[in-house]
């Protein structure tokens, strides 16, 4: 009887330090600036077409080619068929590719890219200075 006393007594001590303790003090992290991430580049919920958004494009299209190797012969649209910015400069880019081999087959992929330098733009342009996160549809390839 005495454990079963001791055990609901642990537990009782345990959800209120959790309540009155750990949960005000989570929470109170939440609230303040912690995680707060300062750009000029907002979020947006729907496909855009800016000057970063092409710029991540073609970077992620030159990612592709080098994945795909010198052998493989591939050609890109002029535009991707969506691109989203996550703000942070952080993008999704999906788009095509054809592949020109005896016959010619069309592929799609979607790239996560980030750009490293935040609101310092001056080094858009170089490939080095991106960040490919992840990307899907070169398998099989």
């Amino acid at each position: 009887m005495k454990k079963y006393l001791l055990l609901i007594v642990g537990l009782g001590v345990l959800i209120a330090f959790m309540r009155f303790v750990l949960l005000p003090l989570v929470m109170e992290v939440v609230a303040s600036d912690a995680f707060l991430v300062d750009s000029k580049d907002e979020p947006s919920l729907h496909s855009l077409d800016t000057p970063l958004t092409a710029i991540a494009f073609n970077h992620c299209n030159t990612y592709v080619k080098a994945e795909l190797g010198k052998d493989v012969s591939i050609s890109f649209p002029d535009k991707p068929t969506k691109a989203w910015g996550f703000g942070g400069y952080k993008f999704m880019i999906r788009s095509n590719f054809n592949v020109v081999g005896s016959a010619k087959t069309t592929n799609e992929y979607a790239c996560q890219i980030t750009y490293n330098n935040g609101d310092d733009q001056e080094g858009i342009a170089d490939f080095e200075n991106w960040t490919i996160n992840g990307i899907t549809g070169l398998d099989g390839l």
